[in-house]
């Protein structure tokens, strides 16, 4: 018996929503309680102070990254501490006071949620003990975030204090969404919207090089994400106080050398009586190429064709199991229902490494994939990066990005 769309519609809104974002959870253990906890304009903050301060004194604001709902900063705490490196452990170790930064809504615009990071800013120096200055970033569109609210309070006049910002994996030059999962989550909006909600959220829009609105549309840059860059211009584009140093990190690496996913080749396949003729493809190169056939619980079978466009999902740089995390939410349906996938290639490109260290746009194959040099480095607005051996998963906490990040703290 067929799937009906009614049927369809209500066990997609009834699982847990399709979210692209890195994770998930490494362990069971539970983060510890902190010493403090702000509420802040449109966010919160936990605070936990380093070894040996019974205050604030030496503190390093961590900034959270893009998703679909609150932040959970217990799930943030997991993922800088029980993964290969135990980051916030050494930074406390070393007397250092950790603020992580949350937003009520992660999806919302990176201009509305930099009031949740100035407001912690301002809450820090008000309660820091003596005058040691303030290190200031965050992980993913967490470096965003933080990078317009710095330049931001410079430019009315705020002092932020910060000796040291940093980001970490952010989209700088903008991340990327296969076009294939995109159609795909805007296809199936009328059976569960959350999906495509996600992918035209104002964040996502802030963030993505290319975007499309609806499936059958032509990936452009968004209107959303030009109003932000020129809110950047409007402010600087970066932290410009003398006293403040700008430092990036990157989950890939500067060789040019790809993550190996090849362009244009099956990633996930429907299998299932619901999606029997869905498939969608890494991106591919050239003219007029097949991203993504879709066909959903309906008949008809719908193509999608893209121009003009690298292959992103193979470049260097942090990766996203984007379409991993689309095909486990489709197995994990009830097998009646014909969900069932196929999943040949996981992960993709999500932040280009010359997007992390704001060097090139990623428009052409070239930008992508040609080695970066020292030269080039110093065209950018960082004092120091540094990359990865090779791509790995975005927003990763390894040993080899920590130690050099906390070589550079005040």
């Amino acid at each position: 018996m067929s799937t009906t769309e009614e049927q369809a519609a209500e066990a997609l809104q009834a699982a847990p929503p399709i979210i692209l974002e890195p994770g998930p959870r490494t362990t069971d253990r539970i983060p510890p309680p902190p010493d403090d906890v702000w509420e802040l304009p449109h966010g919160t903050a936990w605070v936990y102070h380093g070894e040996g301060n019974g205050q604030l004194t030496r503190p390093v604001l961590m900034a959270d990254g893009f998703s679909a709902g609150p932040s959970d900063l217990g799930f943030t705490w997991d993922q800088l501490e029980f993964g290969p490196y135990p980051l916030l452990s050494e930074l406390r170790r070393r007397g250092r006071d950790v603020v992580l930064v949350g937003y009520h809504e992660r999806s919302a615009s990176i201009l509305h949620n930099a009031e949740t990071v100035i407001a912690a800013v301002i809450e820090t120096i008000d309660r820091r003990a003596g005058e040691h200055p303030l290190t200031v970033g965050g992980f993913s569109m967490g470096g965003l975030v933080t990078r317009y609210a710095l330049a931001k309070m410079e430019t009315v006049g705020i002092e932020h204090q910060t000796q040291l910002y940093y980001s970490y994996d952010s989209p700088h030059n903008g991340a990327w969404i296969p076009l294939s999962l995109q159609a795909f989550a805007h296809y199936t909006k009328k059976l569960d919207p959350r999906f495509s909600d996600q992918i035209n959220s104002p964040a996502a829009q802030e963030l993505l090089s290319k975007h499309i609105e609806s499936w059958q549309d032509k990936p452009e840059t968004s209107e959303q994400r030009l109003a932000f860059l020129r809110a950047l211009e409007e402010v600087g584009n970066w932290p410009r106080a003398r006293e403040t140093r700008l430092i990036a990190l990157a989950n890939g690496p500067d060789s040019g050398v790809g993550n190996g996913v090849e362009p244009g080749v099956e990633a996930v396949i429907g299998k299932g009586l619901a999606v029997t003729g869905t498939e969608l493809r890494t991106q591919p190169e050239g003219d007029d190429q097949l991203a993504a056939k879709l066909r959903v619980v309906t008949l008809p079978s719908r193509q999608i064709r893209t121009s003009e466009l690298p292959d992103l999902d193979g470049a260097p740089g942090g990766t996203l199991p984007g379409f991993g995390i689309l095909a486990d939410a489709l197995n994990a349906l009830p097998a009646w229902l014909g969900f069932k996938v196929d999943n040949p290639v996981r992960e993709h490109c999500f932040v280009p490494a010359v997007s992390a260290v704001s060097l090139r746009e990623p428009a052409a194959r070239e930008d992508l994939y040609t080695p970066i040099s020292e030269e080039e480095l110093e065209e950018t607005p960082f004092h120091a990066v540094k990359f990865a051996s090779q791509s790995e998963t975005h927003t990763l906490v390894t040993e080899e990005l920590s130690t050099w990040f906390i070589d550079q703290l005040p």
